[in-house]
């Protein structure tokens, strides 16, 4: 099974892209790359995957958007459920300016058999897509007490948290089920010093933890997992926290304040 992990510009800004293949019980990183353009995304997917591959797509986007006005169910559950760590998502509606965009991307990925998986059987061969959010994921899989920080600041500070986020990957992702090895700590990109080139890592980056999501989902399904929403209200797919991985709490929340993407 191959997994790949978009990190989704919601409006004209490039996306982060990675392609994980799972070889026996552990993962290889097979590329890590930023494209603009959703043609080249679409033709980067169809180098990695052919027509008749299982393969897993988790994109940081709402790629299902059945609401005119408001939030999403999952957008609610988010809040209820991260807010305490600062990872409340942005509500999305058809509505907003980048409804059609990410619904479009959905909607390609589809058209090319990946179709949504909610809910899933781990471990069989299938083609599937899901959303996810990166932040949450890193709470929960990185036993954070707030989000990595490194989208707003200053340069420097945005350094010191994207630094902190390239450091959890390369020392726990190996060591979690399924394992994300590196040869070394050199397998990822530096952290640059210039605040566009510090944007490009971090949309790889966050690409990279797209992919495992969509490698975990598919690896334990809901033994390990939780689902934000539903297939007809849109959804979230967000690993349990370790080591108890206790199943999603079954109240909705008022909804908390937004915070951008």
């Amino acid at each position: 099974m191959k997994f790949l992990g978009i990190d989704f510009g919601w409006t004209s800004q490039p996306s982060g892209l990675c392609c994980l293949e799972l070889r026996g019980d552990r993962l290889c990183l097979k590329d890590l790359t930023r494209l603009a353009d959703i043609p080249d995304l679409l033709a980067w997917i169809d180098v990695h995957v052919a027509p008749d591959e299982p393969a897993g797509v988790a994109v940081d986007a709402p790629t299902l958007i059945p609401n005119a006005t408001g939030m999403r169910l999952p957008d609610r559950l988010a809040h209820k459920h991260f807010g305490r760590y600062h990872a409340g998502c942005y509500p999305a509606n058809l509505g907003l300016p980048f409804a059609q965009r990410t619904v479009q991307l959905g909607l390609s990925l589809e058209a090319r058999g990946f179709a949504h998986a909610p809910t899933i059987l781990p471990q069989v061969p299938t083609r599937f897509q899901i959303e996810s959010f990166p932040h949450p994921a890193m709470v929960h899989l990185f036993g954070l007490s707030r989000i990595l920080k490194y989208k707003k600041g200053t340069v420097a500070e945005r350094r010191v948290e994207l630094s902190k986020l390239r450091h959890y990957v390369l020392t726990v992702l190996p060591n979690l089920t399924p394992a994300l090895p590196f040869q070394s700590d050199q397998a990822l990109p530096a952290i640059p010093t210039r605040g566009v080139d510090l944007k490009a890592v971090e949309d790889m980056l966050d690409s990279l933890m797209c992919a495992y999501i969509a490698a975990h989902w598919w690896y334990w399904g809901a033994a390990r997992n939780w689902v934000l929403g539903d297939r007809d209200q849109g959804y979230i797919v967000v690993p349990a926290a370790a080591p108890a991985f206790a199943p999603l709490p079954a109240s909705l929340p008022t909804p908390l304040p937004s915070e951008s993407p």
